[in-house]
């Protein structure tokens, strides 16, 4: 599977771009999935529900079924958090796989820049970062792009990937 990643610190525009991003890209037709890491607790169930029950007694993994999705739910129990490689393995084929976050994994990435929060730029010590999504001007060795042009960002994705 073709896999590529949107990056930045927090409050850099991440999610916004990820959302457009899939929204244009299979808007072209192409499937997408996406990987988005979480440095915090996460909880998609909701006390009460029965499948939620389920985990509390112990279940290693919840398999929720209805006519609109399909939720697998594991708890890791003390063990380590899966690798990038391991999550990837589990998805269903698709054209492309959009990652956000993961920053330390080796996947080609986009980083999403934001002058406002006062971080620096990571692409400036990573080069598996691409290119840049900024809404400022960025002096950089490699494709800076206006944050909110994701036409012109999926462009380069798709390109980066061979689709």
């Amino acid at each position: 599977m073709r896999v590529y990643g949107v990056t930045g610190w927090k409050n850099a525009g991440k999610t916004g771009l990820m959302e457009r991003l899939v929204a244009e890209i299979t808007g072209r037709g192409f499937t997408v999935s996406t990987v988005k890491h979480a440095h915090h607790s996460v909880d998609v169930d909701q006390p009460g529900t029965d499948s939620h029950r389920h985990r509390v007694a112990g279940a290693s993994e919840v398999l929720l079924a209805s006519g609109q999705r399909v939720a697998l739910m594991q708890e890791l129990r003390g063990a380590p958090e899966p690798t990038l490689d391991a999550l990837l393995a589990r998805l269903s084929p698709v054209d492309l796989v959009l990652i956000e976050g993961f920053k330390r994994e080796g996947h080609p990435k986009v980083e999403a820049y934001r002058a406002e929060p006062g971080n620096p730029l990571i692409a400036t010590r990573d080069d598996t970062i691409r290119a840049v999504a900024s809404d400022t001007p960025v002096e950089l060795d490699r494709p800076v792009f206006d944050l909110n042009d994701t036409i012109a960002i999926a462009d380069f994705i798709l390109g980066e990937v061979g689709l």
